[in-house]
């Protein structure tokens, strides 16, 4: 499905199949010799399918296309390596462009693994949701070559000049694009209508979740009547789903500090007690991906509190457990 959302800017729906996202929204900005791309979908045969019916449909040329990656997932950076060529250039953030790289070398997968481990992550599982994780399996199959962008910088696109605005949270560098004269935002994953983003714990030492929500409040502050979400439903402007998403993780924060009443836990045994809006009946049930994306989601968020003196961390036969601070 292609559909113009603003004048010479393109929505092209990339089905990511046996995936709860449903579709990623790649976007195409037409411009005067030079095109831009925002966003490609998983390196699978089904995406690419769709995403070059959609760019001949606008009778697109690759050659005079660059690319923009919001961020590392691979449903927004897949297919990289197989559309653009050896001259074009595709921008993303410097620490997210780093993890792209990463993520094809066996070594980042074995440290991730052993970070969710620590948070108590079943060891029985773990090379299984490894294996699985669709940045392992639907990443870029090569090396690519990025440009580098930072906050601040701009790209022009026919008749628009776009802002990179660094929103870390979801990824360590997410990366939206603003045009401050058409009001228009490309939030990535930063910002989502119907659904919330995911927010994991990428590493020991970051505050995930802080950085996503100084992120929320720095677009809070901008200008915007239409956003171009990664995922789903645009939305005309976003203050009031900013509003909510905060409120969402502070209800999260709230519910972790109620379970941990009980006494001493893992990440991995905070996700299990968690509310989650999904349909299976009891954590048994999850699948092992929402599993996955739930414990990240606890260690971000116990993260968090731990960074603010809520609760403590303390290891117990080689796993991190938590508590509430008296």
């Amino acid at each position: 499905m292609v559909q113009e959302v603003a004048a010479g800017i393109y929505r092209i729906e990339v089905p990511l199949p046996g995936n709860p996202l449903k579709y990623l929204n790649s976007y195409l900005i037409r411009g005067r010799g030079k095109n831009l791309l925002v966003d490609s979908g998983f390196n699978r045969p089904e995406c690419r399918e769709y995403l070059l019916e959609g760019l001949r449909e606008l009778q697109v040329d690759l050659s005079e296309t660059e690319f923009f990656i919001t961020h590392c997932h691979a449903d927004h950076y897949g297919l990289l390596a197989s559309l653009a060529g050896g001259g074009s250039r595709v921008y993303c953030s410097r620490a997210d462009a780093e993890l792209i790289d990463k993520m094809r070398q066996r070594a980042y997968w074995q440290n991730i693994g052993s970070l969710f481990r620590l948070h108590g992550f079943s060891a029985a599982h773990l090379e299984e949701a490894l294996k699985d994780h669709p940045g392992n399996r639907y990443g870029a199959e090569k090396k690519v070559n990025f440009a580098h962008v930072a906050d601040g910088d701009e790209i022009a696109v026919g008749d628009y000049v776009f802002t990179c605005v660094q929103t870390p949270g979801h990824t360590p560098q997410h990366m939206c694009l603003y045009e401050a004269g058409q009001k228009i935002l490309f939030s990535g994953d930063h910002i989502l209508d119907d659904i919330t983003p995911n927010i994991s714990l990428w590493e020991e030492n970051l505050d995930s979740l802080g950085d996503y929500l100084k992120s929320l409040d720095k677009v809070s502050g901008m200008e915007i009547d239409l956003v171009l979400p990664g995922h789903r439903r645009l939305l005309a402007g976003c203050r009031k789903r900013i509003a909510e998403l905060k409120a969402h993780h502070q209800t999260r924060l709230d519910e972790i500090l109620a379970i941990l009443r009980d006494g001493e836990m893992s990440a991995y045994e905070v996700a299990s007690c968690m509310s989650w809006d999904l349909t299976f009946r009891s954590w048994e049930q999850f699948p092992l991906a929402q599993k996955w994306f739930a414990a990240g989601e606890a260690m971000a968020h116990l993260k968090y509190l731990l960074d603010r003196g809520k609760v403590k961390k303390t290891a117990k036969d080689g796993t991190a457990v938590f508590s509430l601070k008296r």
